[in-house]
């Protein structure tokens, strides 16, 4: 009973904690990586996407996707149930929408960016598609994440 509600406690903190991250980079880190010569704002965002992988942030992000993968099997226990359901969005909402669009598509991105050298002539013909295109699924794992997290917190009423 304890790990059931602590549960979504947990997912409602992590996928809020990643949440608040990406919504930093929707809301103004981007534009302001934007607003610098193409050189240095590609060297900034290849410092932060090395910087990034760290147990902090690692632990949250990789955490609470195994957490929220608990939730999915957790929503099906009793099937129907108004706090299943809940946890059942939360947990698919985060691994899909978070966890999932980030390998999937932010990954890549960073990846690709990460061979450029920051003065180099392609590098600053991919630095606009970069960001727009980083952004645009920035947007969707942010929003997944803060859906998590408030079905998580739906799931505490019950």
């Amino acid at each position: 009973a304890f790990m059931l509600n602590s549960l979504p406690l947990l997912v409602c903190v992590g996928a809020g904690l990643v949440g608040g991250v990406f919504f930093a980079f929707s809301a103004f880190v981007m534009k302001a990586l934007a607003e610098l010569p193409a050189a240095q704002g590609i060297q900034a965002m290849q410092r932060i996407n090395v910087v990034v992988l760290n147990p902090l942030f690692l632990g949250v992000f990789v955490g609470t996707a195994v957490l929220a993968g608990v939730c999915i099997f957790a929503g099906f226990f009793p099937w129907g149930s108004p706090k299943s359901l809940l946890l059942l969005a939360a947990g698919l909402t985060y691994v899909l929408g978070s966890f999932g669009v980030t390998a999937a598509f932010n990954v890549p991105r960073n990846e690709r960016l990460a061979k450029l050298p920051p003065e180099s002539a392609e590098a600053a013909a991919y630095w606009p598609i970069y960001v727009r295109e980083w952004l645009l699924w920035n947007h969707v794992r942010t929003i997944a994440s803060l859906a998590s997290a408030a079905c998580a917190a739906g799931a505490l009423a019950y």
